[in-house]
């Protein structure tokens, strides 16, 4: 089976899907955003294309593009349909890897009754939790490792974005126990030359592996 890893946040408007452009790239992978809120713009399947250089053929479509720019859950109410979870079925991409972007933070609802890390359970693949390196991260960071761990979610590691903080950094990964996979700086201007370099330097392609 090829690898497929999950890409979730603390919160949203973190930086995933740059961060899910540059790991595609390393990893030579395929990319799938299952839910599209807002859709005038750039998307983040756009972004990640444009950033990560894939062919279009390796970027998979989203099950709900939603028009507005809201949690899924209430976009899905604007546009007038019910997200069905049962329908979230990973897509099958041979054997090259797969990059899964989320939408925000883990307990970002999907309808009335199902969120996100609802999804994750079930999927049961390896998470990557990107954080910002702000002030609050070290609470929303913890939070959100105790949520998948109390789902029994493996998680590969945190992988933080932003100005480098050696000491909040070192605090979440120590007091959570977990891998600190590397840290992601802010880059400008952002293009996929930038962000394949930076990555590149960043972070090491093997420590995605489960």
């Amino acid at each position: 089976m090829s690898q497929r890893i999950v890409v979730t946040g603390t919160d949203a408007g973190i930086g995933k899907s740059v961060f899910s452009a540059g790991l595609a790239h390393l990893l030579g992978a395929n990319y799938w955003k299952p839910i599209q809120a807002g859709v005038e713009g750039e998307t983040d399947s756009e972004q990640v294309a444009r950033l990560s250089g894939l062919p279009a053929d390796r970027i998979v479509p989203e099950r709900y593009r939603l028009k507005t720019s809201a949690s899924p859950h209430h976009a899905a109410e604007i546009d007038g349909i019910r997200i069905d979870p049962d329908s979230l079925v990973l897509p099958h991409t041979g054997e090259r890897p797969l990059v899964i972007e989320g939408a925000g933070g883990l307990m970002v609802p999907l309808n009335s009754s199902a969120l996100y890390i609802d999804i994750f359970e079930r999927w049961r693949l390896p998470v990557v939790l990107c954080a910002r390196t702000l002030l609050g991260t070290i609470n929303h960071s913890l939070l959100s490792i105790e949520a998948l761990r109390k789902r029994q979610i493996d998680i590969l590691g945190i992988a933080f974005i932003g100005e480098r903080n050696s000491e909040t950094e070192s605090a979440i990964c120590d007091i959570a126990r977990v891998r600190w996979l590397g840290r992601l700086p802010w880059i400008s201007p952002l293009t996929a030359e930038s962000l394949q370099a930076v990555f590149k330097g960043s972070f090491i392609p093997g420590d995605f592996t489960p």
